[in-house]
């Protein structure tokens, strides 16, 4: 009887003690490999935009009105509070964040590996995860970006499901939707626990459907599916630019492939053994991998949906592996790791210098409440300038489909969001720009190809000036 009662205590003591070793590795490791995001100011245009959005929502505007994307809720309001606590000056807050994140999920992989196979699985899945997950360009794996904050939620719904908490499941898939569309893929492993477990499927999508419908509510339901879920087609679409897509999708699978080069020897070793006994984990690599392919665009940064499940698998074969290949892969995933750190410290800032020449000049030929336009691809312009946008749509990439990195036939204003045009002429009819900086550098989208920027221009502006290649007008009195 003593020792029944003693026996949990016991449990609950070696678990404390796991973790208060574990933890503190992994939070090492999780900064170690986020120095470099500390690095600069911004990493990439997603930054940019999502920290504009910050800004003129706590200004008192509203997201799918005054401000616009094609992209859920969460993030946009994680900035907000950021800025709000610490300030709009600096993404120093948003990267501490990211690293939580990243912290997070690692800690969730670790306790599903620990769970199944061991607490030696569990200290090399959380490992394998944050070696593996700088292994990117560093303009995707450093940025404070939409999928770092979707990987916790993800790998929580796993984590949950393998608990058979399957409301809580269902929230967790809700949240990684509500960061990012494909975040909601993990619902096909949820879904396949849920019926190896004989759980309830009601409760799992409750838990699923009550987030989601809560954010509808608050942003508009309309807007809300307008701008998450239907708004996107053109957007979505592979024809146009099809060499130029599958160009950029076979060098970030190679990159990948290098930043993981610890996980996939062992991973593909259990392919052709097919021991591991993880359907779940196959499923959620599927569905990820899925997620990525989902629009045909291949960014570096979609990559990451792949890496937790990854590490789980990789972990997963190392169990029915010689035990010097847990030794081999941590050895690889660090130099692996090593090398993409480097590469993010030495990493060329072209653009980033181009931009914060542009902004300064935009500062400094407007005033604090003047309204600028920027047409291009940067809208971190418009927050290192400090100056508001003209335009609810941040970049030019809503108003001709640039944004999905077409080079092709599929950019026009006639590929726009639907009715996007239509805004924005009253828009600037009603509050016109004091300054437009045609940032297009003959892509595609400038000017020459799009009649109602140059009808605007022709109208009321005439050009005073030029900076790496953007060309400014400025309003005629």
């Amino acid at each position: 009887m003593l020792v029944a009662q003693l026996a949990p205590a016991r449990s609950a003591a070696v678990a404390h003690g796991y973790w208060r070793r574990l933890l503190p590795l992994l939070a090492t490791l999780a900064c170690v490999t986020r120095i470099p995001s500390f690095t600069r100011p911004l990493w990439n245009p997603d930054e940019g935009y999502l920290a504009v959005q910050a800004r003129i929502l706590a200004h008192g505007g509203t997201l799918y009105e005054t401000v616009v994307d094609r992209k859920p809720p969460l993030v946009p309001w994680l900035y907000e509070g950021a800025f709000a606590l610490c300030g709009s000056g600096s993404l120093t807050s948003v990267r501490i964040l990211a690293v939580l994140a990243h912290l997070l999920t690692a800690a969730l992989l670790a306790s599903l590996a620990r769970r199944r196979w061991g607490d030696t699985a569990g200290r090399a899945a959380g490992t394998l995860y944050l070696l593996a997950s700088v292994g990117l360009n560093p303009e995707d794996a450093q940025a404070a970006g939409f999928e770092v904050f979707m990987l916790p939620c993800t790998a929580a719904a796993m984590w949950c499901a393998d608990r058979r908490c399957f409301g809580a499941a269902g929230a967790a898939v809700a949240c990684a939707f509500l960061t990012k569309q494909t975040g909601g893929a993990v619902l096909l492993p949820v879904l396949w626990l849920c019926a190896a477990h004989r759980g309830r499927p009601l409760r799992l999508l409750a838990g699923l459907a009550l987030p989601v419908l809560a954010a509808a509510a608050v942003t508009d339901p309309a807007r809300f599916l307008f701008w998450t879920v239907t708004g996107s087609g053109a957007y979505a679409t592979f024809t146009g630019s099809e060499l130029h897509v599958l160009a950029r999708g076979l060098s970030n699978t190679a990159i990948l492939a290098v930043g993981c080069a610890g996980l996939l020897p062992p991973v593909l070793r259990a392919l052709r053994t097919a021991r591991t006994g993880a359907t779940d984990l196959w499923l959620w690599l599927a569905s990820s991998a899925g997620a990525v392919l989902v629009g045909f665009h291949f960014f570096g940064h979609y990559y990451l949906q792949l890496v937790p499940p990854l590490a789980l698998l990789a972990t997963a074969a190392l169990q029915i592996l010689p035990r010097e290949r847990l030794s081999a892969a941590v050895l690889t995933a660090c130099c692996s790791c090593a090398l993409f750190l480097a590469w993010g410290f030495l990493a060329p800032r072209t653009e980033l210098t181009h931009v914060q020449r542009l902004a300064h000049t935009v500062a400094d030929r407007t005033r604090p409440g003047d309204r600028v336009l920027v047409w291009g691809m940067h809208p971190e312009t418009y927050w290192l300038s400090g100056r508001a946008p003209a335009s609810r749509y941040l970049t030019a990439g809503l108003l001709t489909n640039f944004s999905g990195g077409r080079d092709g036939p599929q950019v026009g204003e006639e590929f726009a969001v639907r009715g996007a045009w239509t805004v924005f002429r009253q828009e600037t009819a009603q509050r016109p720009p004091t300054l437009i900086v045609d940032d297009s550098r003959g892509r595609p989208y400038g000017p020459a190809h799009t009649p109602t920027l140059r009808r605007l221009l022709a109208n009321g502006y005439e050009e005073s000036g030029k900076v790496d290649g953007a060309v400014l007008y400025t309003r005629v009195p």
